[in-house]
């Protein structure tokens, strides 16, 4: 099966800052791939390379099979594009706005627009600019699913809406979710964790991760071990092992690779004296943490 997207060794510069460094991305049909990381770290940038609003300085990528130089025209027919600083014309009506676009995508499902105008309670006849952040963001979105694009790109769309909103514009988009692909970078954790099939992490622009969500949440754990006395962390933690902590008889840190029984046999090994271990499940939230965490230590000593 061709992936939707695919990237290699992509990467772009501004002067002598590198945005984005070696990107290897593969996001499959059907997937719904959230990008996280810190502000700053190169998420919206990675979008606008595979809109083709900028050019890569390095790599390649490919997007529905074509090369990113060739997302234009028609190729923008099967992609539906939404950023949190999305500019709409004011000065239309929402029902103008609808009848504007629709000539320019042959897909156009009338039907489903009206099912979607009803979903998000669009007022049909107010102007755009009388409309609410996140009436306007319902209007963006409604006017991407309305042609059952393939693939669908999101920047930030939850971004400063209230729960009510995002809850109305997951639910949108979870009902369109067995046509279309969906990438979208945000920085609403909880919400990710909901319903994305696919997660990655970039951290200064580069990716450290990209996986699906289950196999995420099922890799990492928090490590608790308790000691029979206490004894120092051990001169060479394993690089799976983050942020290790010492108190007393009790050490704790983050498992990056604790999918398997094997992990506390490995930690028995590595700690034979001690009393009690425990491994719980991350959330998405807590996982992003420890990473941010990590890294952060990690510049600090590089600097």
């Amino acid at each position: 099966m061709t992936p939707v997207i695919q990237t290699q060794n992509l990467s772009r510069s501004y002067g002598r800052t590198e945005a984005l460094k070696g990107l290897d991305l593969t996001i499959p049909e059907r997937a719904i791939y959230a990008l996280v990381g810190p502000n700053g770290a190169g998420k919206t940038t990675i979008i606008k390379l595979l809109m083709n609003i900028l050019r890569p300085t390095t790599g390649s990528a490919k997007v529905l099979g074509h090369r990113v130089s060739d997302v234009a025209g028609e190729v923008f027919t099967r992609i539906g594009y939404v950023s949190e600083n999305q500019e709409l014309p004011e000065w239309m009506t929402v029902r103008y706005f609808l009848d504007y676009l629709r000539p320019f995508y042959p897909t156009w499902d009338r039907n489903l627009e009206q099912h979607l105008l009803r979903q998000f309670d669009l007022p049909l006849d107010r102007k755009l600019k009388h409309l609410s952040r996140g009436m306007k963001m319902k209007v963006a979105l409604a006017s991407v699913l309305a042609y059952r694009p393939a693939l669908i790109v999101l920047d930030e769309p939850f971004s400063g809406l209230d729960p009510l909103v995002r809850d109305e514009l997951i639910e949108g988009l979870l009902e369109r979710a067995t046509e279309t692909t969906i990438l979208l970078s945000s920085h609403d954790l909880a919400e990710i964790e909901s319903f994305a099939t696919h997660v990655g992490y970039i951290d200064r622009g580069r990716l450290l991760f990209s996986d699906e969500m289950a196999t995420l949440t099922d890799r990492f754990r928090e490590v608790e071990i308790t000691l029979n006395q206490p004894e120092p962390l051990p001169a060479n933690f394993p690089a799976t092992w983050l942020q290790p902590q010492a108190a007393g008889t009790v050490i704790r840190f983050t498992h990056t690779e604790a999918a398997n029984g094997a992990a506390t046999t490995e930690l028995a090994q590595a700690f034979p004296n001690a009393r009690d271990i425990t491994l719980t499940p991350m959330t998405l939230r807590s996982i992003f943490l420890a990473i941010a965490r990590s890294s952060s230590t990690q510049k600090g000593r590089e600097a």
